[in-house]
């Protein structure tokens, strides 16, 4: 299995760096699939919010194929990890 960075695979590193990277989760939900879910219905409502901005489809289509293969989980329970690690700092 092919790796990026760490991550899972590239679309997974990339959407939690462009999309996620250092926010705060803690209005995401309890748990790792809780969190994972809203994750994705968040990527995936903003992604099909600008169908109504462009005339051409394309384009979100291509942005959404593109954030299938993403690993929800994983960034789910990195975003909890560095939360747990944010509460021990204090």
């Amino acid at each position: 299995m092919s790796t990026y960075n760490g991550w899972t695979n590239y679309e997974t590193w990339r959407v939690n760096l462009e999309w996620f990277d250092g926010m705060d989760c803690t209005d995401w939900g309890e748990t790792v699939y809780d969190v994972a879910k809203a994750l994705q219905e968040h990527v995936e409502d903003c992604l099909t919010a600008q169908m109504d901005l462009t005339s051409d489809s394309r384009v979100v289509d291509y942005a959404m194929a593109f954030i299938q293969p993403v690993n929800w989980k994983e960034i789910a329970e990195h975003m909890l990890d560095e939360y747990q690690v944010e509460l021990k700092a204090y």
